[in-house]
C-alpha cells in the first residue's frame, strides 16, 4: 500500500466515524428533541435539549446547543431557565413546559433524539 493509498483510507475512517458521532449522542449523554407550543402565539418551536451525565448525576444541560447557567433536579424533573424563560423538563413524563414570566407560556412532548 502505497503512503497515498494509506493517507485516502484513514480520510474515508475518520469520515465515516465523524457521521456515526454525529448521528448518535456520546456515552452518557442524553438528547432530547422537544415540541413546545408557546401561548398566546400558538406557534410550535423545536427545541433541543442536551444532558450530560454520569452514573451518580446529571453534568451539564444545554439547550439548543446554548449551555445553561445553573439546573436543579427534582425528582425526573430538571428545573433550568434560558435568558427569561423557566424551564421544567421531565425526564420520565418526557414533557417541556415553560413560561416567560408570565408574558407567555408553553407546553410540549418531547421524544430521544438519535
Amino acid at each position: 500500500m502505497t503512503p497515498r493509498q494509506a493517507a485516502g483510507l484513514l480520510c474515508g475512517l475518520l469520515a465515516a466515524l465523524a457521521g456515526a458521532a454525529s448521528a448518535q449522542p456520546a456515552p452518557g449523554q442524553v438528547e432530547l428533541v422537544c415540541e413546545a407550543v408557546y401561548l398566546p402565539a400558538r406557534t410550535t418551536w423545536v427545541r433541543r435539549v442536551t444532558i450530560d451525565h454520569d452514573a451518580r448525576r446529571v453534568k451539564a444541560v444545554q439547550i439548543d446547543g446554548v449551555p445553561v447557567y445553573s439546573f436543579a433536579i427534582a425528582g425526573t424533573v430538571i428545573l433550568t431557565s434560558l435568558d427569561n424563560e423557566r424551564v421544567q423538563i421531565d425526564t420520565a413524563a418526557q414533557t417541556w413546559t415553560s413560561d416567560f414570566r408570565g408574558l407567555a407560556s408553553a407546553q410540549g412532548r418531547c421524544e430521544r433524539a438519535g
